[in-house]
């Protein structure tokens, strides 16, 4: 019997990838057709996804596929939007959530609606990018944009939408927006109300693994062949989260990249006053589950200081330069507020990193491999601080945790994160979110043999970090968390 092949798009904050699958025999292989990069524009002051250029790399990578391909799914990231008009045109470019307009409407709800009001009607973490504050400030700066507005999607909705033509959200994204109820997988009409937004724009979520149609006519002229479109998890953590190759429920996850999730898979959602005291979130995944995590600020930091450098070493040269350098000299919090904006709003982030270190009396980082040590040492520590808070919280123990995405090739922090957190450490596989796009894609379409998780563990072997005594670790933890 010949392959089953599959297509699947997945967009990241630095870039985005068109990848085959060639499902046979149970096992699942992917080929990279083509990657692009993924640069915001900085227009009239406004930072924005650029996304007609996003389109035509999409379309470049789709007429590289063999023909014969089964199903196709776009994944991303959550918050962002976009909004069509009457007669279904784009309204506007949308906006990326480091955009720091939106600012100002995070606080302004905070003082107009209690955060518990909030939290009881969608389970979300408190972050000033979510939709919510994004369309309370549209709301403010430009409500007739809003009110000519017919249908709210997010951005792999968008996408989709252009390929086949249906205008359809997925629940795994719009679970991400913080106005919709995990408990009934749809808005959350009171919320919705409370806030002055229009229900009229937001469809009906679809589950992933819904068939949306097959491709329009242009568009399959252009690429050179029918292809059944089919939402995946298109929220690019809950493709990531698919593909985890484990067993049981004594493990959690983290979904390194841009960002670092943090978190556990649950049969239902949590909403207890615990989980928003620690400001986690309640995010949709396969076949109904949640995803109780917290987005940690990750590998951005690195990449804006890799940028502030000049580029001019690669990952994995400022990670051997990290390995040279003191563990544990300075430390930051990843999330502190100060580091979410990008360089072209906030300023390079290596002088952010040292300001924060300067306030809280600690030694400052200098060069490249002592700020790269910082960076790593830290987001390590965060980890472990977010295992501990969900094992007290679930009453779970969670000896295994399992890292995919681009982190999980660095093996330093994967290292670093068995060290520090005391637990086995699995790397990979780091191609997870287009594993679990295309497997669920398969899926959709009847070529899946097994479960999306058994075929994930017949095709790839995670690598295993085992933790090492690390001197001074407890000190510095405990230093860590005194942190601001």
């Amino acid at each position: 019997m010949s392959a089953s092949l599959h297509l699947a798009v997945d967009l990241g904050a630095e870039s985005g990838r068109v990848a085959l699958g060639r499902l046979e025999g149970g096992r699942l292989e992917v080929e990279i057709l083509h990657r692009f990069k993924n640069t915001p524009a900085l227009l009239g002051g406004y930072l924005h996804w650029d996304l007609p250029r996003l389109w035509l790399e999409i379309l470049e990578g789709l007429k590289k596929a063999p023909p014969g391909v089964r199903s196709l799914g776009v994944d991303g990231w959550g918050v962002d939007y976009a909004l069509l008009g009457p007669d279904g045109d784009l309204l506007g470019l949308p906006r990326h959530y480091r955009d720091p307009h939106h600012l100002a409407a995070f606080q302004q709800v905070l003082q107009d609606l209690p955060r518990e009001e909030i939290f009881a009607h969608t389970g979300i973490q408190f972050l000033p990018i979510n939709t919510l504050y994004q369309l309370v400030a549209l709301r403010e700066g430009n409500p007739a944009l809003l009110e000519a507005a017919q249908t709210f999607l997010m951005l792999p909705d968008l996408l989709h939408y252009w390929l086949c033509g249906q205008a359809a959200v997925e629940w795994t994204n719009a679970s991400t927006t913080q106005l919709a109820d995990p408990r009934t997988r749809s808005w959350s009409e009171p919320l919705l109300q409370r806030l002055g937004l229009p229900r009229r724009l937001f469809p009906q979520p679809v589950p992933p693994g819904t068939a949306l149609g097959p491709l329009r006519g242009e568009v399959a002229r252009e690429v050179g062949q029918e292809i059944l479109v089919v939402a995946p998890c298109t929220h690019d953590t809950a493709s990531a989260v698919a593909a985890v190759p484990a067993q049981g429920n004594s493990w959690a996850y983290i979904s390194s990249g841009t960002w670092s999730l943090v978190g556990l898979e649950l049969p239902q959602p949590l909403l207890d006053p615990e989980v928003l005291a620690m400001n986690l979130t309640n995010e949709g995944g396969l076949d109904g589950t949640t995803r109780l995590l917290k987005n940690v600020m990750g590998l951005w930091l690195l990449q804006e200081c890799r940028q502030a450098w000049g580029e001019q070493y690669s990952y994995a040269e400022l990670t051997a330069m990290a390995e040279t350098a003191e563990p544990f000299r300075s430390l930051v919090n990843p999330d502190d507020p100060r580091f979410l904006l990008p360089h072209e709003v906030a300023g390079p982030m290596p002088a952010r990193i040292q300001a924060y270190c300067q306030e809280t009396g600690q030694p400052l980082p200098q060069g490249e491999a002592q700020i790269t040590r910082t960076v790593y040492d830290s987001l390590a520590l965060q980890y472990r601080r977010v295992v501990e808070g969900l094992e007290r919280l679930t009453g779970r123990s969670l000896p295994q945790l399992h890292v995919v995405g681009g982190g999980s090739q660095n093996r330093l922090l994967c290292q670093l994160t068995a060290d520090v957190s005391g637990r086995e450490v699995w790397a990979g596989p780091a191609e997870a979110t287009l594993i679990g796009n295309l497997l669920v894609g398969a899926r959709a379409v009847g070529a899946l043999p097994g479960s999306v998780r058994e075929v994930v563990r017949a095709s790839f072997t995670p690598e295993a970090y085992r933790p090492r005594p690390l001197a001074g670790l407890e000190a510095a933890y405990q230093r860590f968390l005194r942190l601001p």
